[in-house]
């Protein structure tokens, strides 16, 4: 008689419904708006992006935006047309280059310039869009994108931008793809003389200008994805720190609201910061952007990633919105939009997937680094109770890899599976010593770079030495998880394999009796015998805490 145990609760006790397993079973479509936002087509690749100057007046009262975007482009090739985006609600009033109009088509959110002659490869060259419009606004920001029109407690206006997914073209126009950051950029924006406005970078210099309004200049020195850039307008206090680090003093800057400066409040930021910028500069090596600082913003959405402008609305308290998803207590040790989005500094900021389909590689060691945060602090078995306490969130509803060119990243799954699945591969590694330099590895790999998924799979393996190329196909490409089947011979001899969506699948797993030590066995889909003398179905024990699959025994 088998018995069959699966390691989650949330896919394998949950029925679904016939609408349900439909909708599954649906083949996504995708029309050409997807693949002129996604795909890399000559238009887009024909130029590289070096520096923008962004532009534009905020008119908060009627929710209305006005201004200029200056591309300065490096030519990959010979080139007379070119794609640039912007969403269609917002309305260009010109394209100009040398002085002169040049004339553009739109396409949804496409919009296309031809050039008077051909712009030969190697040149360095510029335009500038000039736009204006209400821009889309955002209802649940951050889970949806554009500005967030807000007002705090003391009814002064609180406003801020959020666009990761649906793109930056929401709001200000530029070449909205992952795969090209700007290597550096310049954000100019005025809004009314009462109100502050926060942006990326370094405040370079502020000034006043006709009609009531103040200029806020904030230079970016780093490369920078299109959805980081950020505006966060509101009656903001200022104070700032310094951080003594890995590369030495690092700049750290808080704007929270006037209402918010309270002792308590500042002291649990201050705090929070500290021990992040610690703990990761630890496990990831040096903060990204010495360059930019590090800035904590608060707003009145939850927050997200904006290099060095981390938006924060996490209320001033520990855990996510003061709960512990993984109901350990380990979540609420510390404030989770500090510890998640400062992440992501190392893993979407500095290490940036090329298309949204590989979004994985973000949100999966992102999550991750909670766990990484708490092991610092508090012990590596911690870490692991957050980890395994987190899995009831796993749906396996579908692969967290994304289909590509088309704009669309994979299930949300990527955050706690994705962190699983990484913590599973550390105990496979079984060397922390040799994983923490695998992570700072990755960092120093791809400083300031866009990677794809293989590029990722391909370096933890060259460093493990452990080919972990079907453990990334089966976790990242499938939707379900393999399953290991122990069986016992005529003569009581144990032997184990996998069952798998993967062909030729195969993973080392830890395997010992009862109360000893296990073994690391390496295991295929075909049957091999598990060399533990003394291994009996009564006392067979599978490290089922730090792996995440199906046990099937008989």
């Amino acid at each position: 008689m088998k018995r069959l145990i699966y390691l989650t609760l949330s896919l394998y006790i949950c029925y679904l419904s016939p609408i349900q397993a439909q909708l599954m079973k649906a083949k996504e479509i995708f029309t050409r708006a997807d693949s002129l936002r996604g795909e890399l087509t000559p238009l887009r690749t024909c130029y590289d992006i070096q520096y923008y100057h962004l532009d534009v007046k905020v008119d908060i009262e009627n929710k209305f935006i006005s201004g200029s975007n200056l591309f300065q482009f490096r030519a990959v090739n010979d080139f007379t047309k070119l794609q640039f985006d912007l969403f269609d609600n917002l309305s260009i009033d010109k394209v100009e280059y040398n002085g002169r109009e040049l004339p553009f088509s739109r396409a949804f959110n496409a919009v296309f310039i031809t050039f008077p002659k051909t712009i030969e490869k190697g040149k360095v060259d510029a335009f500038t869009v000039y736009y204006s419009g209400n821009p889309i606004q955002a209802t649940r920001a951050p889970w949806d994108g554009g500005f967030d029109w807000k007002k705090d407690s003391n009814g002064k206006p609180f406003v801020a931008t959020a666009c990761q997914g649906l793109g930056a073209s929401v709001w200000w126009p530029n070449k909205d793809h992952q795969y090209d950051e700007v290597d550096s950029m310049l954000i100019s924006v005025s809004v009314p003389k009462d109100l502050i406005n926060v942006s990326n970078g370094r405040l370079i210099k502020t000034e006043t200008i006709k009609d009531g309004y103040k200029t806020y200049h904030w230079k970016v020195s780093n490369p920078i994805n299109n959805y980081n850039i950020a505006l966060n307008i509101g009656d903001y206090i200022h104070f700032n720190e310094i951080y003594t680090g890995e590369k030495g003093n690092l700049d750290v800057d808080y704007y929270i609201l006037r209402e918010n400066n309270q002792k308590d409040k500042v002291n649990h930021l201050k705090k929070n910061v500290s021990e992040t910028l610690q703990a990761f500069e630890h496990w990831f090596g040096p903060y990204p952007f010495y360059e930019d600082g590090y800035k904590i913003v608060e707003t009145a959405h939850l927050g997200m990633e904006h290099q060095s402008a981390i938006a924060y609305g996490n209320k001033y308290q520990n855990g996510y919105l003061g709960r512990d998803g993984s109901n350990t207590g380990w979540g609420k040790k510390w404030d989770f939009i500090v510890v998640h989005e400062s992440g992501h500094e190392w893993f979407g900021n500095n290490i940036t997937a090329a298309d949204l389909a590989d979004m994985w590689i973000h949100e999966s060691f992102t999550n991750y680094s909670e766990a990484l945060f708490i092991d610092y602090f508090y012990g590596k078995g911690a870490s692991q109770a957050y980890v395994h306490g987190n899995r009831p969130g796993i749906l396996n509803d579908k692969p967290i890899q994304g289909p590509y060119n088309v704009n669309k990243e994979g299930s949300g799954d990527m955050y706690i599976k994705g962190g699983v699945m990484l913590n599973m591969i550390r105990t496979i590694v079984d060397d922390d010593k040799k994983w923490r330099n695998i992570l700072r590895g990755l960092n120093k790999k791809f400083y300031h770079s866009q990677v794809g998924y293989q590029d990722i799979v391909s370096y933890i393996s060259n460093e493990s030495r452990i080919d972990f190329s079907s453990l990334f196909q089966q976790y990242v490409t499938k939707t379900g998880i393999p399953t290991l089947e122990i069986t016992f011979d005529g003569s009581g001899k144990p032997l184990g394999r996998w069952i798998s969506d993967v062909e030729g699948f195969n993973m080392p797993i830890h395997i010992g009796i009862k109360g000893g030590k296990k073994q690391l066995i390496k295991l295929t889909t075909l049957f091999k015998h598990i060399d533990i003398p003394g291994l009996t179905k009564e006392n067979l024990e599978i490290d089922a805490y730090n792996y995440y699959i199906g046990i099937l025994t008989q």
